[in-house]
């Protein structure tokens, strides 16, 4: 008769998991060395299966430990839900929601609301996916997406939460040259993974000889060299101030501004949890977005 793996045999393997050795995993299940060691051998026997690698770093989970660690940790997460639900009575709000955004966006506008947010709901567990396209929601793959977009896709439905300008932006240093001598800047810009982005087509024809000199695969990245005095970049309001020594050099560039949305599918808000943090999100963001854009 085939193994049927249990509570126990989950937990042993989200404790190697985490642990890596012997000695941590049997800290964090409050047993011996030995127990830990003779019980993992004797799992892998039942199941016929090798969950773990032995190396000089320690134990490494194959990708079977892997996709069990992952069940142990949504049933350590629903066993937690259900304690807190206990305590603080049935309207608790639990489960899994998955949130899709870009990295510029989760660090510029979402992380300040996230650190409010979510301490009100400690039975709820976030997955943030950060992506440049909707294609993660439209799969199903995630319940909320907060985006840049002047038109986002119609099967979706959500709130509009402002409205984004770009400016040229860069150290103080760089302001004197922008202008007639613009093109002779060490320009910073998205590579052709985005190729369709508005700073893009912005610079595209604005300096159409212009070649820049460095090219990055996130707004994330392009913000980071533009912080470090690399060069200039079109960036978007909400990025500037959270960047050190970063200057806007000249006014918003015409045809850039941008909507920014907050976008669930219908079907979507028929769950609690969706529900109530895309409502509570949406007002944190509303809040921050009128603060940081067009600052």
């Amino acid at each position: 008769m085939q193994y049927q793996i249990g509570h126990a045999d989950l937990k042993l393997i989200l404790a190697l998991v985490r642990g890596r050795t012997l000695a941590r995993a049997a800290e964090q299940l409050q047993v011996d060395v030995s127990t830990v060691f003779r019980a993992i051998r004797k799992l892998e026997a039942n199941l016929q299966v090798a969950l773990f690698d032995k190396t000089r770093r320690g134990y490494t989970p194959t990708q079977s430990a892997k996709a069990l660690a992952e069940q142990a940790e949504r049933a350590e997460q629903a066993l937690e839900a259900a304690r807190i639900a206990l305590t603080q009575g049935e309207n608790v709000i639990s489960g899994t929601v998955r949130l899709t955004c870009t990295d510029a966006v989760l660090r510029s506008l979402l992380l300040p609301g996230l650190a409010e947010l979510m301490p009100r709901y400690p039975a709820v567990a976030l997955e943030v996916a950060t992506s440049n396209t909707f294609a993660s929601l439209s799969r199903r793959d995630a319940d909320i997406a907060l985006r840049l977009s002047n038109a986002p896709p119609e099967h979706l439905i959500g709130r509009r939460l402002g409205r984004s300008s770009y400016f040229v932006c860069g150290h103080e240093r760089y302001r004197r040259g922008y202008g007639p001598l613009a093109t002779e800047l060490p320009w910073i810009a998205p590579d052709d993974s985005l190729a369709d982005h508005v700073s893009v087509t912005w610079l595209r024809q604005a300096y159409p000889s212009l070649t820049p000199r460095y090219r990055c695969s996130s707004m994330s990245s392009v913000g980071s060299l533009v912080g470090a005095g690399l060069g200039v970049a079109a960036l978007p309001d909400f990025m500037i101030s959270s960047l050190d020594g970063v200057e806007r050099l000249g006014p918003a560039l015409p045809g850039c501004d941008t909507d920014i949305w907050l976008l669930t599918r219908p079907d979507n808000l028929s769950l609690r949890s969706v529900q109530i943090l895309f409502d509570e999100l949406a007002n944190l963001l509303k809040t921050r977005i009128a603060d940081v854009c067009q600052a």
